[in-house]
């Protein structure tokens, strides 16, 4: 009777346990990362060509205590090396774990290594060659504390690597972790399979594998036992010709269909290819087809099971497109699929949760680092249109009351952006805002007394109830998380996809870019105060400061300006300025930009400007400026060096988005400057809301030196 050991991917264990109890093993033991268990010499062939789960089958030989580098070097020699294998076979040791005297893999291979080599040598034979890529012999070490276990690798290569799979997709599944998913799904041999997303199909091959007998060890060429002394070929052989006259049998007598699909050509043929090696391609359907686009290829036939390993991200910016997918994956489950059982397997439980299905069983599983989960769904036919129940609901139902007062209202102004949600429901802190044929979510990040679960989730039930309710493709909806910032948070840089697109504001055309930058390139609570300048800057030299990208002064040019100048610290804004200019006909020296810190710029100046535009930072104290800025106290300053700038009868509009800013009216009066608020006037419909977005001034010089 034998000793050994199999090893599996975390989670794994018990499933690991039952099906070598199947194989016939005895005195199976659950330890952490695999099963110790008893078998005969057929067992352990059996267990090598049958265990679609074990990662590896391990002879254990040994263990010592490892107190200094000399007690491993000795624990290892203790064994007679020169009876498992020869001189002429090469040989590696693979060494896992340290402790405070073996702090290194590397070293305690090598002192291992060293213990094998030198039980030959000793006894006057060659010494064996280090193999480390294809060894015949392969040893394993794992040390754990002061404890080491020294084993015999009779795998070879990893028991997951079948011989079927060449090459796979992006983030391929291990096969006995795929195994282990089809075990866990529900799914019944004899009935068929689905995998919507089936990427190089391995889902599908290990099932079809299960369905037709087919030991998963059939088509493997190189097996660590192979070099060992104690290998019994002829019985290996027995049980190898066993497995083939079970899998030729298992393939004429099995009823089960499956049908793979995916959106990739190339990864489909790899698929195919796959299928062919491990000589299942009969049993399998694979066909390039949208998820969006499934069917039940069996409407009038048995039940089967609807099993995926579908792609989860792990940045914001691609969760849109996984949740519309997740959703509407969901709705066609409903619609199309009654009866059957879907068993999905994810890394991202929130995502499952868009399905709007209840799971009747769940299992947790690693796969690699990630923390997965495998949901199972008894699926009932719909009986409500569309097959699910309204998601965010009391949401849902206010964005399409905003969107029914604010869609006509914009198109008679002619507005192509403008906000469609601000926040409007406490359980939903988001904005929502629309830009052309594309829509923004912010999401307002949530208090630290928000459970962060909760909060992803109600934002993942906005992003689907949002492409629900205005009927958007997903890849036309950007997500934002917006902090509270200081300074100029629009300068912060999130990506470099260079996604301008042009859109109209009265009869202004302007460039956003929603995906590069925190901001958009527009600040759209401002909107009516541009009007309003393009309304009193004709024949006037006009000045805009902190200009961002330039769409103030691109409604005055477009106002009748008889100049516009405007000035910002960054380079990259002003270069997007100069192209707003641009896109409107607003080209020449009349029309200069500037890159300068404003107010240094604005106490150096000597020029005469008849309307100012300024929307200074509520604070800021960036290493670019030569101070730092607060607008309540600083603003009186400001106006100093303004009044400097403006003509007699100028204008100044001053704005900033200061909560509760107060106006220094005295200290104006002294400076001859007089102040009218119009905050109330540059307030749109679209942000009635939100009252409190922006305050802005009319600021004229009263004449008073």
């Amino acid at each position: 009777m034998n000793s050994l050991f199999a090893s599996t991917a975390r989670g794994l264990e018990e499933l690991l346990k039952s099906e070598l109890e199947a194989l016939g093993a005895h005195d199976c033991q659950v330890v952490q990362g695999g099963v110790h268990f008893q078998g005969d010499d057929r067992l352990l062939y059996q267990s090598l060509m049958w265990s679609r789960l074990a990662s590896r089958i391990l002879l254990p030989l040994s263990e010592c205590g490892v107190y200094s580098d000399l007690d491993l070097y000795l624990g290892a020699q203790v064994i007679d090396w020169t009876a498992m294998f020869d001189s002429d076979r090469t040989f590696a040791v693979h060494f896992s774990g340290t402790n405070e005297v073996i702090r290194n893999s590397q070293f305690g291979a090598l002192k291992v290594k060293d213990a094998i080599v030198d039980s030959f040598t000793r006894k006057n034979l060659p010494r064996p060659n280090v193999d480390r890529e294809q060894p015949d012999i392969r040893v394993n070490v794992w040390l754990n504390k002061d404890t080491a276990s020294i084993a015999l690798d009779l795998s070879g290569d990893g028991l997951h690597m079948r011989g079927y799979r060449q090459q796979a997709g992006q983030a391929p599944l291990k096969e006995n972790l795929a195994a282990a998913i089809v075990m866990r799904s529900g799914w019944q041999a004899g009935t068929p399979m689905i995998d919507p997303m089936c990427g190089s199909g391995t889902l599908l091959i290990e099932a079809a594998m299960i369905a037709s007998d087919r030991a998963p060890g059939l088509h493997r060429t190189h097996w660590g036992f192979l070099g060992w002394n104690q290998h019994n070929d002829a019985l290996w052989r027995e049980v190898a010709s066993e497995a083939q006259v079970r899998a030729r049998r298992g393939l004429q007598e099995t009823t089960s269909r499956f049908w793979g699909y995916d959106n990739d050509p190339r990864v489909m043929e790899r698929a195919r290819a796959n299928a062919r090696r491990a000589g299942l391609a009969d049993l399998i359907s694979f066909e390039v087809q949208d998820v969006l686009k499934l069917a039940n290829p069996l409407p009038e036939g048995p039940a089967g099971t609807v099993l995926s390993n579908p792609p989860y991200g792990e940045r914001l910016e691609s969760e849109p497109a996984l949740i519309a997918l997740h959703s509407q994956l969901g709705r066609i489950m409903k619609s199309h699929f009654g009866g059957w059982n879907l068993s999905l397997f994810s890394a991202s439980p929130e995502l499952l949760s868009c399905l709007q299905l209840r799971a009747e069983r769940q299992f947790k599983a690693k796969n690699g680092p990630l923390d997965c989960v495998q949901k199972n769904y008894q699926l009932v036919a719909s009986t409500t249109a569309g097959g699910v129940a309204q998601i965010a609901e009391d949401y849902a139902n206010r964005l399409r009351k905003n969107l029914k007062k604010l869609e006509k209202w914009a198109k008679q102004e002619g507005i192509e952006c403008y906000r469609i949600y601000d926040a409007d429901l406490p359980d939903y802190n988001v904005a929502v805002d629309r830009y052309g044929d594309w829509v923004v979510i912010q999401e307002y990040a949530p208090p630290k007394t928000i459970d962060p679960n909760k909060a992803r989730q109600r934002l993942f039930d906005v992003i689907s109830a949002t492409l629900s309710v205005l009927d958007l493709p997903a890849n036309k909806l950007v997500m934002k998380t917006r902090e509270k910032q200081k300074g100029k948070s629009q300068y912060q840089k999130l990506g470099e996809k260079g996604d301008f697109f042009e859109v109209s504001e009265f009869n202004a055309k302007l460039w956003v870019n929603l995906t590069d930058y925190l901001d958009t390139g527009l600040f759209l609570d401002h909107r009516i105060a541009r009007k309003m300048l393009g309304q009193m800057s004709k024949g006037k030299d006009f000045l805009n400061l902190f200009a961002y990208t330039g769409s103030a002064s691109v409604h005055a040019g477009l106002g009748g300006a008889r100049s516009t100048t405007t000035v910002d610290m960054s380079r990259t804004y002003l270069e997007w300025a100069e192209r707003n200019l641009r896109l409107n006909g607003l080209t020449g020296r009349q029309h200069r930009l500037m890159q300068a810190d404003c107010l240094s710029w604005l106490r150096e100046s000597d020029e005469q400007f008849d309307l100012i535009f300024i929307d200074p930072p509520t604070f800021s104290n960036s290493k670019r400026m030569e101070e730092s800025f607060d607008v309540q106290r600083d603003h009186l300053a400001l106006m100093t060096d303004l009044k400097r700038l403006l003509r007699k009868g100028g204008t100044i509009m001053f704005s900033n988005n200061k909560r509760g800013f107060k106006m220094d009216q005295q200290g104006l009066s002294d400076l001859g400057l007089s102040a009218q608020e119009i905050t109330a006037k540059t307030q749109s419909q679209d942000f009635a809301r939100n009252r409190q977005i922006h305050n802005c001034w009319l600021i004229t010089h009263a004449g008073k030196e």
